[in-house]
């Protein structure tokens, strides 16, 4: 990560933000149905302020996160620190990047949410490394919801710039530069990993001519290649 990438992330109003944010209304609606979540093994990628992590412990959930922020790590194990105690959120709230998962074994977990996440990779390298982390710790069988933007996004009312000589990457944003995906590239790329959609992958946008936010939603399940697996509420 550069520098500037490094600071954007630590600053104290950007962690404060993030962690003002509702849980996603996606994962609310699953673990809704979810009969039996304290069986749930969860890695919440990228946990930034904490607001799905407090959700799943609060549910009890076998939850580990990782973000590559100390100020979001540190964030995140205070406000999951309420529900399991300091000790016990030090232990599964850790400094980490999506690239390298090395902490975790294969097929650790039965849930890995990626949101707002995968997209700051730097280049194509570091999506690929990123989504291939996620389905090694994925148990067959098991889910990842994702969120990533797409070409188009313009937070600050300007589109961010794609680099001709590196294809999907783009610049433009002082968090750095970010690697962007269509619904379409994403499914086909996840499925080189096993990961096949759920449901359709879906593009939504929103915001207006000062900041669009055009974002990839995907839901994706890991099985052996070429066949889907049920799908697992409990």
């Amino acid at each position: 990560m550069h520098d500037e990438t490094r600071a954007f992330w630590e600053r104290p109003e950007v962690v404060e933000r993030f962690a003002s944010r509702e849980p996603d209304a996606r994962l609310k609606d699953w673990l809704s149905k979810c009969e039996r979540p304290r069986s749930l093994r969860v890695l919440d990628i990228g946990c930034a302020g904490g607001r799905n992590a407090e959700l799943l412990a609060e549910l009890g959930c076998d939850l580990h996160a990782i973000d590559a922020s100390e100020a979001m790590v540190r964030r995140t194990r205070l406000r999951v620190g309420f529900v399991i105690g300091e000790r016990e959120a030090a232990r599964r709230i850790r400094l980490g990047r999506m690239e390298n998962l090395g902490a975790f074994a294969d097929r650790s977990f039965d849930l890995v949410l990626a949101l707002g996440v995968y997209h700051s990779a730097p280049d194509r390298h570091s999506f690929e490394l990123a989504i291939a982390e996620s389905s090694r710790v994925l148990d067959e069988g098991g889910e990842l919801l994702l969120a990533s933007f797409a070409p188009g996004t313009a937070l600050e009312g300007i589109p961010w710039r794609p680099l001709p000589e590196e294809p999907g990457v783009h610049v433009g944003h002082e968090s750095g530069r970010h690697y962007l995906l269509d619904a379409a590239d994403l499914d086909e790329l996840l499925a080189r990993f096993d990961l096949l959609p759920v449901e359709p992958t879906r593009t939504v946008q929103a915001g207006d001519e000062s900041s669009v936010r055009i974002t990839v939603n995907g839901w994706y399940r890991k099985g052996p290649r070429g066949r889907g697996v049920s799908r697992r509420r409990s």
